[in-house]
This record gives C-alpha cells, structure tokens and sequence, in this order.
C-alpha cells in the first residue's frame, strides 16, 4: 500500500512538512547470502530494502513481516534485530513533496514461504545483490550492516 489511511489523513493536516515516522528495514538473504533489494521506480538508479512506516497498534516486527510481504510477496521472520538509525541522515523527501525522517528498526529476517513479486505495486524491481556489489541506496545504512556476522559488524564500536 502506496500511504496508509493513518498517513494520508496526518498529511490532510500538515501537509508536506517534516515529519517524524518510524519505521522498519529487512534485511533478507537467499540461500548464497545475497541480500534482496527493491527498486521503487524504474526511471531511478536509487534501490532500498524492503521497508516502510510502522502502523498504529503494531509492533516493529509486525510491521516488519507485512511490509516484506506488501514490496516483495516473500513471508519472514524477523529473526534479529541489528539496528536502529535515525536522525538528519535519515530524512527524505519523496517525489511528491512528503518529507519525512525516519527512526527505523532494521531486523535481519529469514524466509518463511510465499513467491517473489511485488504485491502492493510499490517495487519496480527485485533483486538479490551480493554484498560487494549492492545497489545505490536511498538511505545511508552502514556498509557492514550488510554484513552476515555479527563480529564483522562494528558500526556501534
């Protein structure tokens, strides 16, 4: 779902302004490690993982499965979480105006059933990436986040 009722009826009221929204991230790994990114739009070299806003009543890895399953069709659970980011870094503005900045819970999931394909029409594109060569992202996640072990990751050392 492109914006939520929630979200839509916030933005009656404010606008395009800045606002705070949390969120989720997923990272989701094929059977060679590779990591699954989505693109929203095909006229754009800018990818991001499965993700989006967290909804009223629901908890980080609720959103988390429902969003995985919206942008990629795929059934996961969060098996860990690795991270929470926010801040400036984190800010964005989408095509249409809407400004937001993101506190976003990134977990690392693991597959449970269903097909790759966009169900909500919000992916243009799938694609499982390997670490070395991941995509341009929209958001500034540290590299080693992608990492598969936890010694590797140092981003909060």
């Amino acid at each position: 779902m492109p914006m939520s009722v929630y979200y839509q009826e916030l933005r009656k009221k404010i606008g395009t302004q800045l606002i705070l929204s949390p969120g989720v991230a997923a990272i989701v790994r094929n059977e060679h490690g590779e990591i699954l990114f989505q693109q929203p739009s095909l006229e754009s070299d800018i990818w991001s993982l499965p993700a989006g806003s967290i909804e009223p009543g629901e908890t980080p890895a609720e959103a988390t499965k429902r969003e995985v399953y919206e942008e990629t069709g795929l059934q996961v659970r969060p098996e860990k979480l690795l991270a929470v980011f926010g801040g400036e870094k984190f800010r964005y503005a989408y095509p249409d105006g809407n400004q937001v900045e993101s506190v976003i819970f990134v977990f690392e999931c693991v597959i449970e059933g269903g097909n790759l394909a966009a169900i909500d029409g919000e992916s243009a594109d799938l694609q499982y990436f390997p670490i070395s060569s991941r995509p341009k992202l929209a958001l500034p996640y540290p590299e080693e986040m992608f990492y598969p072990s936890a010694s590797e990751r140092t981003f909060f050392q």
